[in-house]
């Protein structure tokens, strides 16, 4: 084997082993890998620096600047108490309304920004209704994962795949809109069955809980109306920036700079809630793939894939739906996503239809990081806030619900690719 390959793929096997272990911060863990491979001379920090995908960082930076503003406002507290009042204090229907609520807002935000608002929120409640969150937590996560499948700014990967592929909002919300519909249909009739029997509240409680006024927790009404409206503006521009010639990373940061300009806030206590470790993320994730790319190892593997399928679009196409899924469950999906998307673009230019693949991709990498508790950035964001809080969900318990779900979700997931694409 040639030298160079045998280091990146070192560095590469390396990289990964710490962000799925966590025996280092996964931050640290993917600029180390991602200088590592300039410093030994693999790739030249120009080609390094060129492979940053500045849409995918221009895209979350703008919509959690957005989100950081929205939360000053209350909206949160609001949502949350609103919730209570809508599910008239009954824990499941709650969680139901709850998890109707993320799935939503983690297609029109992004599923991290998304969880990392509501987990308070649902710690919250679950304190005023004296229950364990853990059930809450946990429904929302998976809620979260789906409904971020819907949209092109849902879920990391998307974003990934989006940029990449020349994918827009519109594209993904069209190709990938209905399943995740019909996912979150079928996954809200389960949760009876995974989570009824643990949701249980003393009348003289929900009572209480719901004589609490949720206008008085709205703390800049004003605000509140002018956020919403920039952010709802910015959707708008997702939807119409293909055809203007625009990236969906312009649209966010110029929603962001308006957003700042017309609230007058002061800028540095807004950027601080900003999660620039996930943003540094991708940047140490970009460089360390391009010197993957660069060594051939992705030329290797799309050869090794058409090779074992044969080349034949339907088996290609399913076989990466499950394997997306499968390693998804194992890794964060996010570093997984990054190192397929070229695999998949080799697959096209050997002359496989790219569309389904893409979708593929996508479908794969959402639903299956439902799997585990590290499957998706979602998942460790909320289980590292539980524990803070001190409610940890151990991995196995996690599983119990992932797993089931995830397995469900992607044979939903075939069946829909091979009626729309592959028929």
């Amino acid at each position: 084997m040639d030298p160079g390959v045998a280091l990146t793929a070192l560095i590469f096997v390396v990289t990964y082993a710490l962000i799925a272990t966590e025996r280092v911060d996964k931050t640290i863990a993917a600029l180390l890998g991602g200088t590592a491979v300039v410093i030994v001379g693999i790739v030249d920090q120009e080609e390094a620096f060129g492979a940053i995908d500045l849409n995918v960082i221009f895209l979350l930076a703008g919509m959690m600047t957005m989100a950081a503003v929205l939360r000053r406002t209350g909206f949160f507290q609001w949502l949350a108490i609103r919730s209570v009042k809508v599910a008239g204090g009954e824990p499941f229907r709650l969680l139901i309304v709850l998890c109707v609520v993320v799935a939503g807002l983690s297609a029109l935000l992004d599923n991290v920004t998304t969880v990392v608002l509501i987990a308070p929120v649902t710690l919250y409640i679950a304190t005023a209704l004296r229950v364990s969150p853990i059930p809450f937590l946990i429904a929302e996560i998976l809620a979260s994962n789906i409904g971020g499948a819907a949209t092109l700014i849902g879920d990391p990967p998307n974003i990934l795949i989006g940029s990449a592929a020349g994918l827009g909002f519109m594209e993904f919300l069209t190709n990938m809109g209905p399943i995740s519909v019909a996912i979150l249909v079928v996954y809200l009739v389960m949760t009876r069955v995974m989570f009824g029997r643990d949701l249980k509240v003393h009348a003289d409680v929900r009572d209480a809980v719901l004589a609490l006024d949720e206008r008085e927790v709205l703390t800049d009404v004003p605000l509140l109306r002018l956020s919403l409206a920039v952010i709802g503006a910015t959707i708008f521009g997702f939807i119409i920036a293909t055809p203007l010639g625009l990236e969906a990373g312009t649209i966010a940061l110029f929603g962001a700079a308006v957003l700042l300009l017309l609230s007058r806030l002061e800028i540095e206590p807004v950027l601080r809630e900003v999660e620039w470790p996930t943003l540094f993320f991708f940047v140490g994730l970009f460089m360390l793939v391009e010197a993957v790319v660069h060594v051939g190892i992705i030329d290797a593997v799309a050869d090794g894939l058409l090779q074992l399928t044969g080349g034949d679009p339907t088996v290609t196409t399913l076989g990466l739906l499950w394997l997306s899924g499968i390693v998804s469950a194992i890794v964060d999906n996010i570093p997984y996503t990054a190192t397929m998307i070229p695999v998949v673009q080799q697959m096209g230019a050997a002359g496989l239809p790219l569309e389904p693949l893409w979708w593929s991709l996508a479908l794969g990498a959402d639903l299956g990081g439902n799997a585990t508790i590290v499957g998706a950035s979602a998942n460790v964001v909320v289980a590292g806030m539980a524990l803070k809080a001190g409610h940890g969900i151990s991995f196995f318990h996690f599983l119990r619900y992932g797993l089931l779900v995830a397995l469900v979700s992607l044979a939903m997931s075939t069946v829909y690719l091979y009626a729309r694409y592959l028929l």
